[in-house]
């Protein structure tokens, strides 16, 4: 098997740079993932941050006792798992066999894995291949990424790290334990303790642990020295397994004769919502986003009007409740009607998941689906505003002040 890793150290920071307005990027350190006194974690810090020992995974508020100089930036994990879809979605029209995570809080967020075998006679050797791929992601990116080939998820993903920004390392077959030999041994394992370990042994590079039976290594490490074992040889321990894209759901029915009033519209949102959730309820499926698309009759509209309006949001817990669906995206809609005559339109169910079930009490009467409280808070935040619907988050129950036990959350309709 040979496998194309194509990675973009630190992504996230990439994106939340390109979000931000030009010229507005803080200098000095930046920590990313929330502000100091919230209860998150660091999702990336840049090169400044990182020297002062911030790492990804670390409490925001050990972040600011180690950098209280840094500047702490809010993260924005639907547009960040967006524009990962869309590296994975511009992938998939050069390669059936995909795998990563569009997940920011994963720590192998920014590394796409592909499989190649088979490809050469469609895109070339492997070099104009890797090159092809680069070349296709670098614009959602923000930059080339470092690619690596190789025989085994490993080699591959070692390959890559080594290969400087937008250069390609590749590991002909049969020499990835010689390619592996050089290099440090903490590239094995992401368990500290193990690290430590390695080094105590005096085990520094990895062809020293190769050189080692595998019953030494299970007896010193358990389970894991067998992994790290093979691995120091070239070998496979975590099989590429494709990924499965999220599904998406698109329909749409034009409006005749175009028409300004939304009872037309909710007419046909009602029956497209129902149609498009009864193909999701008969599978066991539930949507997460909806996007509702209005294509504009600009005929006899005022200059400067867009041609079509777009209103989407996420749902509070994820459906198939036709009902639900229409009256969140409605309520929306009636936030920002529409300027124009509506000719057409399109509604779109995203992040299709199976459904999760709900244990119901025996002895007391069932509300509706659409009245659980998620949803009601998001209808109470579009027609009153957002802001003004907030709900109380336990923070820390062990706290010893009472106002840190708890935190205000704001209630309004997820965007």
């Amino acid at each position: 098997m040979r496998l194309l890793h194509l990675l973009r150290p630190h992504l996230l920071l990439d994106l939340a740079q390109r979000r931000q307005p030009s010229g507005s990027w803080p200098a000095g350190p930046i920590v990313l993932g929330g502000q100091p006194w919230q209860p998150g974690t660091v999702l990336d810090a840049n090169a400044e941050a990182r020297a002062l020992g911030v790492r990804a995974g670390l409490p925001l508020g050990s972040a600011h006792r180690l950098a209280p100089e840094a500047t702490f930036l809010d993260a924005e994990p639907e547009a960040d798992c967006e524009a990962a879809e869309a590296v994975f979605e511009r992938l998939s029209e050069l390669t059936p066999a995909l795998a990563g995570t569009s997940d920011p809080a994963d720590p192998a967020f920014g590394l796409f894995e592909t499989q190649i075998d088979g490809l050469e006679g469609l895109w070339g050797p492997e070099p104009e291949l890797a090159r092809r791929f680069a070349a296709a992601v670098a614009p959602l990116l923000g930059g080339p990424p470092r690619t690596g080939i190789g025989g085994t998820r490993f080699v591959a993903g070692v390959a890559s790290l080594a290969a400087p920004p937008g250069e390609l390392v590749t590991v002909p077959p049969g020499e990835e334990a010689a390619f592996l030999a050089p290099l440090p041994t903490a590239l094995l394992t992401r368990d500290p303790d193990v690290r430590a370990r390695l080094r105590r042994f005096g085990l520094r590079r990895i062809g020293q642990v190769a050189e080692l039976a595998t019953s030494a290594l299970i007896a010193r490490f358990g389970e894991e020295g067998a992994r790290i074992g093979a691995r120091s040889r070239g070998q496979e321990t975590d099989p590429f397994r494709p990924r499965r894209a999220p599904e998406r759901r698109v329909l749409g029915l034009p409006i005749e004769p175009a028409g300004i009033e939304l009872e037309a519209v909710r007419f046909v949102l009602r029956r497209v919502a129902g149609a498009l959730a009864g193909n999701l309820h008969a599978r066991g499926l539930a949507a997460e986003r909806g996007r509702l698309r209005l294509s504009l009759d600009l005929a006899f509209a005022k200059r400067g009007i867009e041609p079509e309006l777009v209103v989407e949001g996420r749902f509070p817990e994820p459906t198939a409740d036709a009902e639900a669906i229409e009256r969140l995206l409605l309520a929306r809609l009636e936030r920002t009607p529409p300027p124009a005559p509506v000719a057409r339109l399109e509604l779109e169910l995203a992040g299709a998941s199976p459904a999760a079930g709900q244990q119901l009490p025996l002895f007391v009467p069932q509300a509706l689906h659409g009245a659980r409280l998620e949803w009601q808070l998001a209808r109470l935040a579009l027609t009153y505003g957002e802001g003004r619907i907030r709900r109380i988050e336990l923070a820390a129950p062990e706290a010893p002040l009472p106002e840190r036990r708890w935190t205000w959350r704001e209630a309004g309709p997820p965007a």
